[in-house]
């Protein structure tokens, strides 16, 4: 006998669930996987169900699609300033700079994963400190 949706849990209770769930399973596959193309994967969906997609939907994808771009950002950009204030030649440099990158890419998959749970759960949910307002007027 074959399985149902509801023997699998990929039925979708809440509107756009589906959608939310893949975001933050590209978002968790950028910063873990396959990085570049699963957020070229992500950007992509977010650019076409920006406007369009459930209201959850909408949410996940705005929160990865800009929690990747930020928090690429802030790593690149401070780990610059480390290796640019440092030098490349003092030791201490690098151990800013891998234990700064360390830091904030264990805690950017820690919140990945808190939104994966969240997605699947129907919920929606906003990253803290670099997340974009959840959207609370649109239905």
């Amino acid at each position: 006998m074959p399985l149902s949706d509801a023997d699998t849990g990929f039925d979708e209770r809440t509107p756009g669930q589906n959608l939310a769930v893949l975001a933050e399973a590209l978002y968790l596959g950028n910063l873990l996987l396959v990085p570049g193309i699963c957020f070229a994967v992500l950007f992509w969906l977010w650019l076409r169900n920006k406007d369009n997609a459930p209201r959850l939907a909408r949410q996940h994808l705005k929160q990865t699609t800009f929690v990747s771009l930020y928090g690429g950002l802030l790593i690149v950009v401070l780990s610059g300033l480390f290796i640019a204030l440092g030098g490349l030649d003092w030791e201490w440099t690098w151990v800013a700079v891998i234990m700064y990158f360390t830091c904030v890419h264990s805690t950017l998959v820690m919140f990945g994963m808190f939104g994966l749970a969240k997605a699947l759960a129907g919920q929606t949910w906003r990253y803290p400190l670099i997340g974009p307002a959840v959207d609370t007027d649109q239905a």
